[in-house]
């Protein structure tokens, strides 16, 4: 009976979690439309302060998705989370660097300190395959400055998947399963214990746009 009765209660444990629409797996990769959608201003670079640095969503989509593919972010809750965050930083995607008030070196789509750029760095040389991030390219890039050092690190590729790096490498596992609830509360930690920065209306209304979707489009 005890059995029974432990078996059922898994069972239906297991429906709870897998009912929830935010739990899944995502079975879609991020559009240009999804950003669209969420943020208009996406659609364009037409008028953007800082020009070369602007990305349009068609830019920014399969750059997304391809640092969710290599970082393992499955969950549209936390996809979710990193895209809201890579908005409310870049400005809709029209800044990669830091103009207000101009942190020297500070920048990529997730607006990283210079110190988790060097970190980020190390980690492109170990791992991202790239021929035009060689730890020689690192070793003269940063002995410039911590400007120079973003500079060479700041492409499309890199820039967007600076926030999957980030929640991946620099914070605790438990992060990326909590937000695949998608939950305000699970994003509020996000942004206070991981990325240490505090919760705003402007942060959470971004955020609730973003998650407002559900899933993202076919």
């Amino acid at each position: 009976m005890l059995l029974i009765s432990t078996l059922a209660s898994t069972i239906a444990l297991t429906a709870t979690v897998f009912a929830h629409p935010l739990a899944r797996r995502h079975t879609a990769c991020i559009t240009a439309k999804d950003l669209t959608t969420i943020a208009p201003d996406t659609a364009t670079c037409d008028g953007a302060d800082y020009p070369a640095e602007c990305a349009t969503a068609s830019i920014a989509a399969p750059n997304i998705a391809e640092s969710f593919h290599v970082f393992n972010i499955e969950s549209f809750g936390a996809q979710a989370a990193l895209v809201a965050i890579m908005l409310f930083e870049s400005g809709d995607f029209k800044y990669k660097i830091n103009h207000y008030p101009g942190v020297a070196g500070q920048g990529t789509r997730n607006m990283q300190s210079p110190a988790f750029n060097e970190k980020y760095a190390a980690w492109i040389v170990a791992n991202g395959n790239d021929a035009n991030i060689t730890q020689d390219r690192v070793t003269a890039a940063s002995a410039q400055g911590p400007a120079q050092l973003l500079d060479l690190i700041n492409t499309d590729k890199w820039s967007f998947a600076s926030a999957a790096w980030f929640i991946s490498t620099q914070c605790d596992a438990s992060h990326i399963a909590a937000l695949a609830d998608g939950s305000q509360a699970s994003f509020e930690n996000y942004l206070t214990d991981c990325v240490g920065t505090t919760v705003t209306d402007e942060r959470i209304s971004g955020w609730s746009k973003v998650v407002a979707l559900g899933q993202w489009q076919k």
